[in-house]
């Protein structure tokens, strides 16, 4: 259809397959929404739950934690909880993004916005 038109041939190919992509990333980002992921600390005893665009949405602490002497530990558990389920929430998005580029063509390498 394009043919003898050059380079703007490649051009709306390249259009078409932004749109797509576009597309894709919109209806991504709307299903991080609803994937979760769990981080935990303390074999367990603290676990954090998130969405796999990283906002918290639970927390379970298992009350053998709770003892006043030990205020800083059970503090250093919940933040480890919260940074595993962060951690893994960015792997997860991570993963997705790369399922995503790898259906369009893009190189493995190049890094998107979001």
């Amino acid at each position: 259809m394009f043919k003898g038109l050059g380079q703007l041939g490649d051009m709306a190919g390249m259009m078409k397959k932004a749109q797509e992509m576009q597309t894709k990333m919109a209806e991504m980002q709307d299903d991080l929404h609803n994937v979760v992921v769990v981080g935990e600390s303390g074999a367990g005893l603290v676990k954090a739950t998130a969405s796999a665009k990283g906002d918290l949405k639970a927390l379970d602490i298992d009350p053998s934690i709770f003892n006043g002497d030990e205020k800083e530990v059970v503090e250093d558990l919940i933040l480890a909880a919260i940074k595993d389920a962060q951690a893994k929430a960015a792997a997860k998005a991570e993963a997705e993004m790369t399922k995503l580029t790898d259906g369009l063509g893009l190189p493995k390498d190049m890094k998107l916005p979001f």
